[in-house]
């Protein structure tokens, strides 16, 4: 079974004429994306030559692409890097991509769904809970509400709507 590959980036278009790309950023930081020397994009494996802040919208230079149209014809794909490539977590740490799928159930051990995303506006890490009915919530990921234990997450129910 291949190896989970985590998404770091989107690339939204060309940047310039000489293959330079914009990336809608899901990693941490530009600078995050550099500790990389190579990404999977779609199917092909790139090397990254360099990432820059961009102004709000982070550029990068691979080496197999060196024109605008090779660039163009990246639009819409997702740059990925298996799992193993990320840098180790300290204690109470953990990737967003590690939480979905994970099971959720109450503390009596009541099965109450799966995290299908994670999404932080700001305030903090929500996770987006599908109930076994099908139906979908959100809830805050703190302590007491909703809780990483054991390779699962337990949910205070009553922040289940």
């Amino acid at each position: 079974m291949p190896e989970q590959q985590v998404t770091l980036a989107a690339i939204t278009g060309a940047h310039g004429i000489g293959g330079e790309v914009r990336l809608k950023l899901f990693a941490e930081s530009a600078e995050s994306l550099q500790r990389h020397q190579t990404v999977q994009v779609g199917e092909r494996t790139l090397t990254l030559k360099s990432v820059k802040a961009g102004g709000g919208t982070p550029i990068a230079r691979f080496a197999e692409i060196n024109d605008r149209t090779s660039a163009e014809g990246l639009r819409g794909q997702l740059l990925t890097v298996p799992r193993s490539a990320l840098p180790p977590l300290e204690e109470g740490e953990y990737y967003h991509a590690d939480l979905i799928g994970l099971r959720c159930e109450s503390a009596e051990g009541e099965a109450l769904g799966t995290v299908v995303a994670v999404e932080n506006f700001g305030a903090g890490d929500i996770l987006e809970i599908e109930k076994p009915d099908g139906k979908r919530t959100m809830v805050p990921f703190r302590d007491g509400i909703a809780d990483l234990q054991g390779g699962k997450i337990t949910v205070d129910p009553v922040f289940l709507a």
